[in-house]
């Protein structure tokens, strides 16, 4: 009886160069080669690799090969947190520019802590990507970890949230304009006791944006009240914590602009709970566009920070730093600002005083 002959099994996990060089019998140079068709293996040699490669569908790591030879398709993105609207549509942006490009994303979270924001920049460089996109957390107060990225001439780009200074790559909305343009929505329906609740101050964001409230109060004439500011983390029960305050004054405001949706819908829903009526009684307006706003009821007045736009503006930036890298020449420093638009909703509209929503202007690139 003739021996059975030996059975060849497809390996259940990924096969690797590695992999096929062994079963042939041959170095990993010599399969690499002959993959890529070079001149110095013989077509008998080709054949047998190809063969081998296509029974087992070899998936060459393009990533790897691309280290080696110095031209990294990998971007990194370091985002504080992917919950809500806003940054996963940032991403989703940036995603679609980089694709567009060639290139692949690795995606971080800081989870708003500097201790994490400080690994990831680690983790990126580590990975040898090709630049780095970020956005810093808000307990961020130190920043020696981006100047050691800069300092390795990696290029970086800052979106929404940055670092001080001004000889910075960056894309962020013009959260000041954001701030004063739904202030001035509220003071034109009515408001006399505009309310304001503030994100933590230490980021710019929320510093600028409470500066739009103050000069759109300016303008009308009014002062700004201590009283009616009230300044915490974006969340539901801060703003309904803020709006209990407010209502247990002796004059308590009679509208409502936060920084933040959140922080909005839980002012809303405090009024409401209290008796009041929104937007009669408590005009409501809020920060980010997220994606309970349009459903909520009533509907949430809003500022679009134009997310989708800012992640390929930020990958488009990054991409012409590394362009410019690769061919030797200067770049100077470069802020594009993306203008803010205001999406009235019913939160806002009372009875006989409708606004129209302001012209959206062009967008500032900032030398």
């Amino acid at each position: 009886m003739a021996p059975r002959k030996k059975a060849t099994s497809v390996p259940n996990s990924p096969v690797s160069m590695a992999d096929l060089a062994r079963e042939l019998g041959v170095s990993m140079t010599t399969v690499s080669r002959a993959l890529s068709d070079h001149f110095s293996i013989g077509p008998e040699m080709k054949l047998k690799v190809q063969k081998l490669a296509k029974k087992y569908n070899y998936q060459p790591n393009r990533m790897a090969s691309a280290l080696r030879k110095g031209q990294s398709k990998l971007l990194g993105i370091i985002v504080p947190y992917l919950e809500g609207r806003f940054f996963p549509k940032v991403v989703r942006g940036m995603e679609t520019a980089a694709s567009r490009a060639g290139y692949n994303v690795v995606i971080c979270q800081s989870n708003e802590d500097l201790t994490h924001e400080r690994r990831n920049i680690e983790s990126l460089l580590s990975a040898q990507v090709a630049g780095i996109l970020v956005s810093v957390s808000r307990t961020t107060d130190d920043f020696r970890h981006f100047e050691k990225v800069r300092g390795r001439g990696l290029p970086l780009v800052f979106f929404d949230r940055m670092m001080p200074g001004d000889a910075l790559n960056a894309v962020v909305l013009d959260d000041r304009e954001g701030g004063y343009l739904a202030t001035r929505h509220l003071l034109a329906q009515g408001g006399r006791r505009v309310a304001h609740f503030g994100g933590l101050q230490q980021l710019t964001i929320y510093r600028n944006r409470y500066q739009g409230y103050r000069d759109a109060l300016a303008e009308a004439g009014l002062p700004v009240e201590e009283e009616l500011t009230y300044f915490g983390d974006n969340t539901e029960e801060a703003g309904a914590e803020a709006m209990r305050r407010w209502l247990a004054l002796p004059n308590p405001p009679d509208a409502v602009f936060a920084a933040g949706d959140y922080a909005a819908l839980g002012a809303m829903q405090e009024a409401e709970r209290q008796g009041l009526v929104v937007p009669t009684d408590m005009a409501v307006g809020g920060f980010s566009n997220e994606t309970f706003t349009p459903i909520a009821k009533p509907s949430i007045t809003t500022v679009d920070q134009r997310c989708d736009e800012m992640g390929q503006a930020a990958v488009r930036l990054l991409l012409e730093l590394i362009d410019a890298q690769a061919q030797g020449l200067d770049f100077a420093s470069r802020q594009l600002v993306l203008r803010p638009e205001l999406i009235i909703r019913e939160s806002s509209q009372r009875l006989g005083r409708l606004s129209p929503t302001p012209e959206p202007l062009a967008d500032a690139a900032v030398q």
